[in-house]
């Protein structure tokens, strides 16, 4: 009987862990057009929640650059100061700490055209923010990484559509459904076996 309790406990550990996990989401920013100065990255930001564990895709040409900046550099559209810096075309961003991040192109005219993204990310209810009073590009420290640098599945929506997905490092979406469905059928098999 013991080790029934044990095994629902362990259940229970592991479902939360996947519904945790399904929260996290994947956002290719600017959507279609991507990391561009014909992106309208305002509007885009806008409408999104971006929360602790949520990820940022970028994807641009090599006329342009990524670079983290503070809120003076994001102001006066300067990466001379730059936190983090890309332009590999390809960068993701994971999004580690609750505050304020702040991206522009290093080209100074794309940035002054609207190439400069600025996104508040919210901590889980109940925790404390980590990383950087606000304006000082918050959670800064977390390194730039690639796309297929195995970020992990991450459940969540990346348009403007709203369907769910699982991130598995290519163009493949999954509904965040079969990981669930899979925990629980593990969860059942340890219940009946314990």
């Amino acid at each position: 009987m013991a080790q029934a309790g044990v095994a629902l406990a362990l259940c229970a550990l592991l479902l939360h862990g996947v519904a945790w996990e399904a929260r996290a989401a994947s956002y290719t920013v600017g959507n279609s057009a991507g990391w561009d100065i014909s992106a309208d990255l305002q509007s885009w930001a806008a409408a999104k929640i971006f929360n602790v564990g949520d990820v940022l895709v970028f994807t641009y040409s090599k006329t342009h650059t990524l670079d983290e900046v503070d809120a003076a550099g994001f102001k006066s559209c300067s990466a001379a100061n730059a936190l983090l810096s890309s332009s590999d075309g390809n960068t993701t961003v994971p999004l580690t700490a609750g505050g304020d991040r702040y991206f522009i192109c290093g080209h100074q005219m794309h940035c002054l055209g609207g190439m400069k993204l600025h996104v508040h990310v919210t901590s889980p209810a109940g925790s404390t923010p980590q990383g950087a009073p606000a304006g000082t590009g918050a959670g800064a420290g977390a390194p730039l990484a690639s796309p297929g640098a195995a970020l992990g599945p991450a459940g969540g929506t990346d348009d403007d559509a709203g369907i769910p997905r699982l991130d598995l490092g290519g163009s493949h979406r999954v509904g965040v459904v079969w990981p669930a469905l899979t925990a629980l059928w593990l969860c059942l098999a340890a219940a009946l076996l314990a």
